[in-house]
Parts: C-alpha cells; structure tokens; sequence
C-alpha cells in the first residue's frame, strides 16, 4: 500500500533538502526535558489533564483504526483527516450526510 502524503508534504519535503540540518547544533537532552517539563506545567494550569481514556473517547472511528491496527512505520503517523471521505463530503457538500462520532467536519455540518 502506498505512503499516504498531504498537501503541505511535497513543500516541506523540498524545505528540508534545501537545509542542512547535519551541521546544525542539537538542543541537549536535558533542555529538552525541561521544555516539555514546563509544557505540560502550562497545560495543567488550565485544568487537570485529560485521561487516556477520556483522549481515547475523543477519537473517530478512524483514528481508533489506526491506532488499534497491526500496523507500523508510516502508517501510525498518518493524519486519517487527509483521506477521509468525510472531509471530502463536508468540503463541497452543504448539509452533507455524514455522522462520524468526534469527527470536527461533522461538527461544522452543524444545522
């Protein structure tokens, strides 16, 4: 089966050939952890975090696929969004008869 790509993909793909990031100095570990440290420091304070069952809740029916499937490499980093039929249906159809639980197309199909 073939690489699912986006639009946005061929552009950054041809970005990062453009740029050497062999030579570019690497941010030590340590910083790192301290950023995402005081990432998820910041997201707290708007309120306690969601559980993994509740993130788990909020998913379509797609990304439940992919996440649950045997599959690996590409596939696991695939946006479901960019080959849904959904998305296609809601972007040239008004009122378009789509009914994905926790899908946002279906959200701005709202009447």
């Amino acid at each position: 089966m073939g690489e699912f790509k986006s639009n946005n993909d061929d552009f950054f793909e041809r970005l990062a050939r453009k740029t050497d990031f062999n030579d570019a100095p690497r941010a030590p570990s340590t910083l790192k952890s301290r950023i995402y440290t005081k990432l998820l420091q910041r997201q707290n304070e708007s309120g306690p975090l969601m559980s993994l069952s509740e993130v788990q809740a909020g998913l379509c029916v797609f990304e439940k696929i992919i996440a649950l499937a045997p599959i690996g490499g590409n596939f696991k980093r695939v946006n479901p969004c960019s080959v849904c039929h959904a998305r296609v249906l809601a972007e040239h159809v008004e009122h378009a008869p789509i009914y994905w639980r926790n899908c946002p197309y279906v959200g701005f199909q709202k009447r």
